[in-house]
């Protein structure tokens, strides 16, 4: 197998029917994976896999709700059964509200932070055994440059982010034993239904963010693609508990 060859592996990306995690999911199939898109929304689930299975990608579309743990076990289970294996678990699944910190209800921060930290657990704690069984596992979770920053109109969000990059250090510290790595993403303003959706709350955002990304641009799905493969195949065996910024250097600069 070559350092990038993910042929024969089988993935499953949760919040995969759009967006970065669209993207990602986009990524292995073109490296060589079989891809599981999980998430809430049926027909987009069913859309995506289509275009996948479209371009000859194996693939299948497994209802879940990342809150439930419940539905997380009956997702890989039920990708296992489809597909005889799991290597590659992307936690993409995420949510936001975006409102000043003292307005939070109780219920609206246990949605952001349930649906963006409490459901990555879940999902890795449902793929353990399999991948342990196996001997080898890819765990990728999508953190947030507000891991880094804090963001006063979403702290809900940027908390959760937060509390990611710090799983998957402990994932990654308690399950190098058994030879799973464990990674987080951290992408910078990507333009997806949620930036844009950010864009319409603070209307001079979006020449703040050209002004301060060296790149001169804001990134799309398809610029996650290869940070998926890469942290997916055997080219990162030897890196995990990482947590790599993918912002066009948004990240890097004070400016």
């Amino acid at each position: 197998m070559t350092l990038f060859d993910l042929s024969g592996r089988v993935a499953v990306v949760t919040g995969g029917n759009g967006g970065i995690g669209l993207g990602m999911a986009k990524g292995l199939a073109a490296a060589g994976a079989a891809v599981v898109v999980s998430a809430r929304n049926a027909a987009k689930g069913e859309a995506a896999v289509a275009a996948l299975a479209a371009s000859g990608v194996r693939s299948a579309f497994i209802a879940l709700d990342v809150a439930d743990e419940g539905s997380c076990r009956a997702m890989i289970e039920a990708t296992l059964a489809r597909f005889g294996r799991l290597d590659i678990l992307v936690n993409n699944a995420g949510t936001s509200i975006r409102k000043p910190p003292e307005s939070y209800s109780a219920a609206e921060w246990r949605t952001v932070l349930d649906t963006n930290l409490t459901g990555a657990l879940f999902c890795s704690q449902a793929a353990y055994p399999a991948m342990k069984e196996a001997g080898a596992g890819k765990i990728i979770n999508i953190g947030s440059m507000f891991a880094i920053f804090g963001a006063g109109y979403a702290a809900a969000y940027a908390a959760s982010k937060g509390g990611l990059v710090q799983l998957t250090k402990s994932l990654a510290g308690a399950w190098a034993k058994d030879n799973i790595q464990v990674n987080a993403v951290l992408p910078g303003w990507i333009d997806t239904e949620l930036t844009r959706a950010a864009r319409r709350h603070v209307v001079e955002l979006h020449d703040r963010v050209l002004a301060r990304t060296p790149a001169g641009r804001w990134g799309v799905a398809e610029d996650l693609a290869g940070i998926a493969v890469f942290l997916a195949a055997p080219a990162s065996d030897f890196i995990t508990g990482a947590a790599i910024p993918v912002d066009g250097g948004f990240s890097s600069t004070g400016v």
